[in-house]
């Protein structure tokens, strides 16, 4: 019970220090989000929100992404890294939306999976924003913050995200996750964490061993 309620008075108290508790990377489209975060993989959000609308206005629909060269993708999205890899990722999923799933962003976790480029983390985010299922996306900040304020003890993404569906109420857990990574942002970032503004100190690991 002690432990339930303390990940209730976290959640109450990100709530009220992140009201809006959204992804930051820009999309109208639902495919749109996918491939972003795709782009996003070891890059900053900011960055892919400054390539993206290029990237669209030049291929504005599913099935111009799906017939684009290759080597002409990378020249809208060189800047985020691993341009390669990515360029063919996205190609390859924009394919695959249209022959396998009638051009639409499929809604389990099973066939986002199958999508190339595509790992829980990007199918968790896809599931909790576009379609509002219960979802634990684990990304760095998930992973940083989790581990200090010390409900869970592994660096482990399969295993982070098993241990916090225990622990989340399913309705929350999406946003939870958002509100790490504008918490880790703003007040927890890997060096220096600013623990004297941190409303959830009384309840850290890091804050009370430090």
């Amino acid at each position: 019970m002690q432990r339930q309620n303390r990940i209730s008075q976290i959640i109450r108290l990100l709530e009220k220090d992140y009201p809006e508790a959204q992804c930051s990377l820009e999309y109208m489209k639902d495919y749109e989000l996918l491939f972003a975060t795709r782009l996003a993989a070891q890059c900053t959000d900011e960055r892919v929100n400054k390539i993206t609308p290029a990237f669209y206005a030049a291929y504005p629909t599913l099935q111009d992404i799906a017939a684009a060269d290759i080597a002409d993708v990378e020249k809208y999205i060189h800047s985020c890294g691993f341009y390669h890899a990515k360029a063919r990722d996205i190609v390859a999923s924009a394919q695959m939306l249209i022959g396998d799933f009638g051009g639409r962003v499929p809604d389990t976790m099973e066939a986002l999976l199958t999508l190339p480029g595509v790992g829980r983390k990007t199918a968790n985010l896809i599931l909790g924003d576009v379609f509002g299922k219960p979802a634990v996306v684990v990304d760095t900040h998930c992973i940083r913050l989790t581990n200090r304020i010390g409900l869970v003890a592994t660096e482990d993404p399969a295993k982070i995200e098993t241990a916090l569906r225990e622990l989340l109420p399913p309705e929350k857990s999406n946003d939870f996750c958002h509100r790490l990574v504008l918490h880790g942002r703003a007040v927890c970032p890997a060096r220096s964490p600013k623990c004297g503004e941190c409303s959830i100190r009384e309840y850290c690991d890091y804050h009370k061993n430090h």
